[in-house]
């Protein structure tokens, strides 16, 4: 088929090189700003594994080509995909509009997170011919090619039904081991998409809430974890405690949900409490090592691991290392930071400060500090050498924001621990 897919976030790029991958072909509509300027520069807009590989390779093969938004609307166009983040609801709809005034048949696929009702408003702009469905974007950023390569579920939400053999036709690759439709409204699956995220937020601060138990309890929350989720009503997913999520999509989900909810007049406590769970969560860790040296942090040097909100990204949209770093320079403290590829980033946020020094070895980081801070779990941080840290610390204090040491082995080696409820 000859599809158009417009957007410039993770999504829409990884929609257009797999559907190009598979056979259709695609063109990829960007608008003005640093994703189409990095793409026709032949550099790599995001840092998400084999994506960039997978670009080049349709591309090389012409069957992926780089637009702009202004691409013309051809006679034998089959499908549209939107991709777009919540705050661009009115480029969207601008494209739908014009889309609405070519009388041709035509689907349209919206893969983006707006709000409840918006995929029906966008539908009305489109012509008798034409047919708009909502397949919400699940993708996990580190994994994202495999989130829609190898879906567990495809929402679709579909209140027209002449769509429905078309978008199968258009997702049969990545539908053939069983049938991962889930058929709904269109106001039920953008409905679903809030809730899916919600509930995972929900059950991380709910973790988050019991590891600050577990620490007054003096318990370890890690055999909590494991006894919750080897009860199958409970599972074992998203059950990890730690110092708070971020991310862009995944926090505007939340609220998008709670405005959602109060916008109908329910009135819920619950979204509002997972979200200041969250952001009290952040600061988790300053709390700890505020207590640690007697609420005195002045002239103290502090090493980071990790900026990006999650492994494998380069963005650091309400991550937890920006409010850690705000809290620490308060109390006159100096911060070495790593990351692996988000110190671009942090640069681009912060400018130059006085108080923040940007290491490019994670050894640099941990090196003449008071204590190291892991607040991102990238896999190069798992196993460090602890001799070598030990020896370049002035005080071997690690506080680890993902629980991802082994407690024991740390103070075996002569370290000082401080985990997130482990009551160790």
């Amino acid at each position: 088929m000859k599809i158009h897919v417009y957007g410039d976030n993770l999504c829409a790029l990884v929609s257009a090189a797999l559907f190009a991958s598979v056979g259709h072909d695609i063109w990829l509509c960007l608008p003005e700003g640093r994703v189409k300027q990095t793409l026709d520069a032949d550099g790599e807009a995001y840092p998400e594994p084999r994506l960039q590989g997978l670009l080049d390779q349709q591309r090389k093969e012409q069957r992926l080509v780089y637009t702009d938004l202004n691409e013309p609307v051809p006679d034998d166009l089959d499908a549209v995909f939107l991709a777009f983040a919540p705050k661009d609801f009115a480029l969207a709809e601008q494209i739908v509009k014009n889309l609405g005034t070519h009388q041709q048949q035509l689907l349209v696929i919206n893969q983006s997170t707006f709000a409840v009702g918006c995929s029906t408003h966008l539908a009305s702009h489109l012509s008798p011919l034409q047919s708009l469905v909502y397949v919400p974007d699940f993708i996990q950023e580190g994994m994202a090619i495999d989130s829609i390569a190898r879906p567990n579920k495809i929402i679709l939400g579909m209140d027209d039904p002449r769509a429905e053999n078309q978008i199968r036709e258009i997702f049969r690759p990545f539908n053939r081991l069983k049938d991962h439709f889930l058929k709904m409204s269109l106001r039920e699956a953008e409905f679903t998409k809030l809730a899916v995220s919600g509930m995972l937020a929900t059950r991380i601060s709910f973790m988050n809430d019991l590891s600050n138990v577990a620490d007054a309890l003096g318990v370890d929350i890690e055999q909590v974890r494991v006894g919750m989720g080897s009860d199958k009503r409970i599972g074992e997913a998203y059950l990890y405690p730690g110092c708070g999520f971020g991310g862009q999509s995944f926090s505007e989900d939340v609220m998008n949900l709670a405005q959602t909810v109060s916008g109908v007049g329910i009135k819920s406590k619950l979204l509002q409490q997972v979200l200041q769970i969250n952001e009290d969560q952040k600061e988790v860790l300053f709390r700890k090592l505020w207590r640690y040296f007697d609420c005195n942090l002045s002239h103290k040097t502090i090493g980071i691991w990790g900026a990006a909100y999650k492994p494998n990204t380069n963005k650091i949209d309400n991550a937890p290392t920006l409010k850690i770093l705000e809290a620490l320079w308060a109390q006159g403290v100096t911060v070495k930071l790593h990351d692996p590829v988000a110190l671009e980033k942090i640069a681009q946020y912060y400018g130059q400060h006085d108080q923040l020094i940007l290491c490019q070895t994670q050894y640099e980081a941990a090196t003449d500090v008071d204590a190291l801070m892991l607040v991102t779990e990238w896999k190069q941080y798992w196993n460090p050498n602890f001799r070598r840290l030990k020896q370049s610390m002035n005080h071997p204090l690690i506080l680890d924001g993902r629980n991802i040491y082994n407690p024991y082995y740390l103070k075996d080696m002569g370290f000082e621990y401080i985990g997130i409820g482990r009551g160790i």
